[in-house]
């Protein structure tokens, strides 16, 4: 989650950013048309009306109650059928250690502390062995796991967990950094301590060296060295607003989902992965969308042979200005973006759903959830299986849950499979019953399986079937 852009702009920036070598943003127009349906095949329990929809009929019928499946099937979950706290957060992650345990990370934090109401809260550790059966062997509950709001990270290569204490706006910077690597089942406490400035999302590099500490409310990117995980070391903190960002495999760049009116940055980050002393970060390049609200994660990844990001915004905005989650008519949904010329990116296609198309927006205004300014029909997280050719995106859609889109044409994506949860009914009136899936997805690609968590819920492994992954 994240605040309105304009209130948080300070003009005292701008000779700052300039010095960081800050460029006009780009803005590309691709086609905003729906991404086509998926043809769901055997076994499918099909949404009935438009693409993402969870209409309040449906809910009062029974039928939102069985949930809507497309070409996926539920092979297991760890959840907390009617929980009056948060079940279910931002982040799932997958770390496969030495000896060959599999195992799953989440965290429980829509809002800290409504994750403690049910004694849910921390980073749920899972052992994964069975993923028809996740068994749950640790609870993390330093600081910074019991609220790293959307900044949970793992590092494959290190075998290294890091977060930062965070909420919708920002907390300050208690980071915690933890080793996987002898048994990802109990996680090793490493460090905990206050040098990540201003914390709310995050970033780490794939050697698990460098961790960013990032908040979209303040000018307060960090970057911290934790090669040795015992003893991190902030070595750059620049006046950079950024929401999501992921590195490039080399650590070089960094891909900056900013909030404030510039979309996606790409920025010059390869002085702090050579540890130059004072290092200085260049914007190279960045890039808006007409139908922008509020720019989430940005994922660099590369198809034969080609440069591209895959970015997310969340929540809506309206085109006449104000506040923003209020079905809005500006979603921005998902895109990809072709970076071959860094200077100039280019949005080459889009990841939308019907929901969330202007025409269809007042249709949708009175769904359970649609209103919320923390929930509503748009895009939260996505997340790929791999960066070097991947087949497939899977996105988290708030109240159309988990939906996944074929990429081997990055121009024209379409919907292959999706995965709504069952509607429970809440025991507290506060929110309506619905789906809440906000978290970036891991994956098992040799298994087909997908990871998420919902916010009412839990977690759940959905393999996708039919042949269409």
């Amino acid at each position: 989650m994240s605040r309105i852009p304009a209130l948080l702009c300070p003009l005292v920036l701008s000779a700052a950013l300039a010095a960081c070598g800050s460029s006009a943003p780009t803005e590309a127009t691709p086609s905003g048309e729906a991404t086509p349906k998926a043809a769901c095949g055997p076994g499918s329990r099909p949404e009935t009306g438009l693409q993402g929809r969870v209409s309040r009929a449906e809910i009062d019928s029974g039928r939102a109650a069985e949930g809507y499946t497309c070409n996926t099937q539920l092979v297991g979950s760890y959840t907390t059928p009617n929980a009056i706290g948060t079940v279910g957060g931002f982040k799932v992650e997958r770390y496969v250690d030495k000896a060959g345990h599999d195992c799953a990370y989440y965290d429980t934090t829509l809002l800290y502390p409504t994750n403690l109401v049910d004694a849910q809260g921390g980073v749920h550790v899972l052992d994964m062995s069975d993923p028809t059966q996740p068994k749950l062997t640790a609870r993390l509950l330093t600081p910074a796991m019991l609220t790293p709001h959307e900044s949970l990270v793992v590092s494959q290569q290190a075998g290294v967990l890091a977060a930062v204490t965070g909420n919708p706006a920002f907390y300050p910077g208690l980071v915690d950094v933890y080793d996987l690597s002898a048994d990802c089942r109990s996680p090793k406490l490493r460090f905990t301590g206050a040098l990540g400035f201003l914390g709310h999302e995050s970033g780490l590099t794939a050697d698990g060296k460098t961790f960013y500490s990032a908040s979209p409310g303040t000018p307060t990117l960090t970057a911290l060295d934790i090669s040795n995980p015992s003893l991190p070391v902030p070595i750059w903190t620049g006046p950079i607003f950024s929401h999501g960002l992921s590195l490039s495999a080399d650590g070089n760049r960094a891909y900056v989902a900013e909030g404030t009116g510039k979309g996606m940055l790409i920025l010059d980050t390869s002085e702090i992965q050579a540890r130059k002393s004072n290092p200085q970060v260049r914007e190279l390049g960045n890039v808006t969308w007409p139908s922008m609200s509020i720019p989430q994660n940005a994922l660099p990844f590369t198809r034969d042979g080609k440069p591209y990001v895959l970015e997310i915004d969340e929540y809506s905005a309206s085109s006449q200005g104000g506040s923003v989650g209020f079905n809005g008519d500006l979603v921005g949904a998902g895109r990809i973006i072709d970076i071959s010329d860094e200077s100039k990116p280019k949005v080459v296609s889009d990841l939308r759903l019907e929901v969330h198309q202007p025409e269809n927006r007042d249709a949708i205004a009175n769904d359970p959830g649609a209103q919320l300014p923390v929930q509503g029909y748009a895009g939260h997280y996505c997340n790929l299986p791999t960066r070097v050719n991947p087949d497939i995106v899977a996105c988290s859609m708030i109240i159309s849950g988990l939906r996944v889109f074929d990429i081997r044409d990055v121009r024209r994506p379409r919907e292959i499979a999706y995965f709504n949860a069952p509607v429970q009914p809440r025991i507290t009136p506060i929110f309506e019953a619905s789906n809440w899936a906000m978290s970036s997805p891991a994956f098992v690609p040799e298994r087909k399986e997908i990871w998420y968590t919902d916010g009412y819920s839990g977690f759940y492994v959905v393999r996708v079937t039919n042949g269409v992954w």
